[in-house]
């Protein structure tokens, strides 16, 4: 039953698996079948010309991209209309899973690969994701620039850098009273030893740090929450490469 094709997108397999891996999370995903569908087929058709992503097969993207983006709804961050910044984004993820399923979200997707914007672009406008927009620039750049130094409620990155470097990064983006999440693999205890002292200096502090299995594939996840309390002094980020190889802790 699950051989049939949908040309250009998921495969009634495919389909089932993010039904079913979705339902893990406790998602419905089922409204949103085909948007997912859809931005698979944008995935496949991209994939011969750019270097998006290393997945390839259906089910690789299923669980590795789309599930994998989904597991921040098992933090409750996200009600209303909150503006939020998916640095570092790629090929769109966590972001565009997360539109989707979310459509109130203010969403500007970020990444420093123009390449990788355009394909975020063109899967904006054929998805008809109102209210996100794809960017391109560098975060230690662009958390200078009025409109998005401190204007963020939320912001996420997904494998972008370690925490040391990323909480340069994401926390000069968020208003006070926001939250970043960053999305980790198994092994996460060593990264966050040290961290304290750095987000003290940048105005944050360590909040949750929720551990979860990815639907379907049982790979271990971490989401990392850091929490904006006080206003990033103006010295941070540092300057373009900076925090990646001098990192504060």
């Amino acid at each position: 039953m699950f051989h049939g094709k949908h040309p250009g997108g998921l495969s009634e397999r495919g389909r089932a698996l993010l039904l079913e891996g979705g339902k893990a999370l406790g998602l419905d995903l089922k409204p949103h079948l085909e948007a997912f569908s859809r931005l698979y087929a944008l995935l496949q058709e991209a994939s011969g010309k750019v270097n998006l992503t290393a997945l390839r097969g259906e089910e690789e993207v299923v669980v590795k991209h789309f599930l994998d983006s989904l597991t921040l709804l098992r933090l409750p961050l996200w009600q209303g209309p909150l503006r939020v910044l998916d640095l570092g984004t790629g090929a769109g993820f966590p972001g565009l899973p997360l539109k989707i399923v979310r459509p109130e979200l203010e969403l500007v997707l970020v990444d420093a690969t123009r390449k990788k914007v355009a394909f975020v672009e063109r899967a904006i406008e054929v998805l008809g994701l109102k209210g996100a927009r794809a960017l391109w620039g560098r975060a230690e750049v662009l958390a200078r620039e009025a409109g998005h130094r401190e204007a963020y409620a939320r912001a996420v990155a997904r494998a972008v850098a370690p925490l040391c470097v990323l909480s340069e990064l994401l926390l000069p983006f968020l208003e006070v009273g926001g939250a970043a999440v960053a999305m980790k693999g198994p092994r996460v205890e060593e990264e966050l030893a040290p961290l304290p002292p750095a987000l003290e200096r940048l105005g944050g502090r360590l909040g949750e740090v929720l551990a979860l299995q990815l639907p379907l594939s049982g790979e271990a996840r971490h989401l990392v929450v850091l929490e904006k309390a006080a206003p990033t002094p103006p010295a941070y980020p540092r300057r373009p490469g900076v925090p990646e190889r001098h990192p504060l802790c």
